[in-house]
């Protein structure tokens, strides 16, 4: 039986609005980028004999590029990004088509599941990733499973927008009582896990024009790192967690051996 091809996409672009140089940031003494490389790190350290795994860095930062060879665990083929895929609006699933086709080329592999880990969610765990690949694995109806997290608030009853001189529902209905409606979740931005041949063949880059399926993860409180606030809670939420569980101890530590 012919072994899983699994790439692994880390994307991430110089500078940022919301958070300055936000990939690039150290995160509890170490690049926030580690994070990400050590949950990698302990999936191919479990899988690699039955799956053939490789990574790929797709980046137009000089300075992430020098991160992620600071470490010496994960053998990871860089991508310098092009100029036409590091704007403001670039979907990030152009960038994910950009890593397929580029590193196919490399490698000379079809790869059968593509994982993208955004490099601003540190509390992922190998648990994490394993559900995402496992679920598209199972469902192989799916084009895209994603990572989400229980919605703390409902979007039927919370979440209004400006309408002119006014402010109205942003799902409008009739729904009185919130026993009524339907289960929501946030999407958390850490995992997706992608079929091959909706990327090849999507036009759009909209993720919602395949069909999707969704995992939980345990609620952290802040989602990513969008901004200084979301920095600055964030190691605060991981530093307890780093203690206290020992699925989230596991990714420190392996941090920690990586930029020893």
């Amino acid at each position: 039986m012919n072994k899983l091809n699994i790439l692994f996409t880390i994307c991430g672009r110089a500078g940022s609005k919301g958070l300055k140089n936000k990939n690039i940031q150290y995160f509890l003494g170490y690049p926030l980028v580690g994070y990400t490389l050590a949950v990698i790190s302990l999936y191919i350290e479990k899988y690699c004999k039955q799956q053939s795994i490789d990574v790929c860095l797709n980046t137009d930062s000089v300075e992430l590029t020098k991160l992620v060879k600071m470490q010496s665990d994960v053998h990871v083929m860089y991508l310098k990004r092009d100029l036409s895929l590091s704007e403001d609006n670039t979907p990030k699933l152009a960038v994910i088509k950009d890593c397929l086709s580029r590193c196919e080329q490399t490698t000379g592999k079809n790869y059968d599941i593509i994982v993208d880990l955004d490099i601003t969610s540190p509390l992922r765990t190998l648990a994490d990733v394993e559900n995402a690949i496992n679920l598209k694995i199972e469902k192989t109806y799916t084009d895209v499973v994603f990572s989400v997290t229980n919605s703390r608030r409902s979007p039927y009853f919370n979440m209004v927008y400006k309408k002119g001189d006014s402010f109205c529902q942003a799902i409008p209905t009739d729904f009185t009582a919130r026993q009524q409606v339907p289960e929501t979740y946030d999407m958390n931005a850490s995992i997706y896990a992608y079929e091959r041949s909706f990327l090849v063949t999507n036009t759009t880059n909209r993720l919602f024009d395949g069909c999707c399926w969704a995992f939980s993860m345990m609620d952290t409180a802040v989602l990513d790192i969008d901004c200084e606030e979301d920095f600055e809670l964030m190691q605060v939420i991981a530093e307890f967690f780093y203690v206290r569980r020992p699925e989230m101890k596991l990714i420190r530590n392996r941090v920690s051996k990586q930029y020893h």
